[in-house]
């Protein structure tokens, strides 16, 4: 068996407002196996200033991991615990690699388009009229549930903003979920909370920053509207404090993104403690490109969560990998009768 690695650089069709600042360029790798004439990919999708793997030492550990190939999935995995997003492309490679077809990681009624998955619809970041424009798209595109970024501009507007989107959109029509990013200091969390809750909301994401588990522990004890936690989970790789830290925090949802929490194996890790504490959870994408999009959707599928999840990405970019995945009508799908760009993964060796 070789491996080999190849970077890419991923295009926003616009800048893209996030907690980090506004993206234009999303940098990606692909680790790919051959062996006997066939091929197998998964994407290290690495995400600069959020994923635990961002360190100087990242393109040398995917050297490491194409050198020690033949040692196989379980000796890679367990020697990358610092670096998740390798955990995941290797976990994907591995599986391409056996398949018949090495984009169809998870054989399933979602491949064969004879099911969806349900997803929200993200609203970036911005001024309150661009996100109005976006939310508009989003409803006249179907969805009934939409995650809207805040934190970008002063509270009072983003309520005034909810506020509008509720006077026209009650509860019934349309799920709102918010995504705060650690964007409240723990001293104003509660208030802003409680202002929030008068609009039903779902829940918010991370009010406040990662680390400060005795303030996010007594704000999940009192909050008037349910917490999903999500960078608290980065870096948390030992199985003994994972479940320690949902024990002590025991927030109303977990959020996990493959990329940044070890792949399949290390989500699966989380979903055991999260369903045994009671805790609900969902998936979510990171910004990955169509082929990491994809790894993570029919992944998805099997765990038969009837939740909205956080998938969708692959419109972002202009030089995307044209795949089967559409989203239609606030739904993710394969596409029976289409399929990838034929010889990709040898175009990407080039």
């Amino acid at each position: 068996m070789q491996a080999s690695v190849k970077k890419y650089t991923l295009n926003f069709k616009r800048p893209s407002g996030t907690s980090r600042g506004v993206l234009t360029q999303k940098e990606t790798w692909f680790l790919i196996l051959e062996e006997g004439g066939r091929y197998g990919i998964g994407e290290c999708g690495m995400f600069k200033g959020l994923s635990f793997d961002d360190v100087p030492q990242f393109e040398e550990k995917l050297r490491w991991t194409c050198r020690h190939i033949q040692k196989g999935l379980s000796f890679l995995w367990n020697g990358l615990r610092e670096f998740p997003s390798i955990q995941f492309g290797v976990e994907q490679a591995f599986l391409s690699l056996a398949s018949r077809n090495p984009f169809v990681l998870f054989p399933s009624r979602f491949t064969e388009n004879e099911a969806q998955i349900p997803i929200n619809g993200l609203i970036w970041m911005g001024d309150k009229a661009y996100m109005l424009d976006q939310i508009q798209q989003k409803l006249e595109m179907g969805f009934h549930c939409i995650k809207l970024k805040i934190g970008a501009i002063d509270f009072e507007s983003e309520i005034s903003l909810l506020e509008a989107i509720r006077n026209d959109y009650p509860q019934d029509r349309i799920e709102i979920r918010v995504d705060a990013n650690g964007a409240f200091q723990p001293a104003e969390a509660l208030h802003k909370l409680t202002a929030l809750s008068r609009f039903g909301l779902h829940s918010i994401e991370q009010p406040i920053k990662q680390g400060n588990i005795g303030e996010m522990k007594k704000l999940c004890q009192n909050t008037p509207l349910p917490i999903a936690l999500d960078e608290e989970l980065i870096g948390v790789v030992d199985l003994g404090k994972k479940e320690a830290l949902l024990q002590t925090i025991r927030p109303q949802y977990i959020i996990l993104k493959p990329t940044l929490v070890g792949g399949y194996r290390g989500s699966e890790e989380w979903i055991e403690i999260a369903e045994r504490l009671q805790i609900g959870w969902w998936i979510t994408s990171a910004l990955e490109s169509n082929i990491g999009l994809n790894a993570i959707a029919q992944w998805t599928f099997t765990l038969n969560n009837t939740m909205p999840q956080g998938l969708g990405t692959g419109g972002l970019y202009t030089n995307n990998f044209e795949s089967p995945l559409c989203v239609k009508k606030g739904y993710i799908y394969s596409r029976k009768n289409s399929d990838w760009q034929p010889n990709l993964i040898e175009e990407l060796c080039l």
